[in-house]
């Protein structure tokens, strides 16, 4: 393999995992070139796991990045999701719509996690690696990656809960039922 077929191969999945760990296009592009830079200045034809190996140096480079970043990402501003820009269909306006409230309310509840968190949700949900491949990039056990993953899930669905109930009362209050 070419180092322009290993480029070829990775790149789309190293992008994707670097916007949603990001939340910026423009970071998430530079960190991808990071990443294939680092990647062709290793011996990487003898690695065996080629994907798990790529992906847990473009973890570390995002997870780097968003440690020298922390106070820059609690200001960022909205960021259109990845499968927009992908997208080739045509949808409807309500559909649209729907799924722009959706994204806007998925962001937050993820910008609310720990990074440690974060990061294994991003793997799991965005990048669709198996719990033994997100163990192999982030160099954690196994165990380890489903404890993160449920606590994840379940502070999710305690915010999900939370604003679910938040916006019934609201609707209570107004006299809509």
């Amino acid at each position: 393999m070419t180092e322009r077929e290993l480029f070829n191969s990775y790149n789309k999945d190293v992008y994707r995992t670097c916007y949603y760990m990001l939340r910026n296009a423009q970071d998430a592009e530079d960190l991808c070139h990071d990443v294939f830079v680092t990647i062709f200045r290793q011996e990487w034809r003898s690695v065996e796991h080629t994907r798990a190996w790529i992906m847990r140096i473009t973890m570390n480079h995002c997870l780097n990045l968003l440690k020298r970043n922390q106070t820059q990402r609690e200001k960022q501003s909205q960021v259109q999701w990845l499968h927009e820009q992908t997208t080739a269909s045509v949808k409807s306006i309500d559909t649209i719509v729907l799924e722009k409230a959706a994204s806007v309310e998925w962001e937050k509840l993820l910008n609310q996690l720990p990074v440690k968190l974060m990061a294994v949700v991003t793997l799991r949900y965005i990048g669709e690696l198996s719990m033994a491949e997100i163990s192999e990039t982030l160099k954690i056990p196994v165990g380890t990656v489903k404890s993160r993953l449920h606590k994840a899930l379940k502070i999710l669905r305690k915010k999900l809960e939370h604003n679910h109930n938040f916006l019934l009362k609201g609707e209570n209050q107004f006299g809509t039922h």
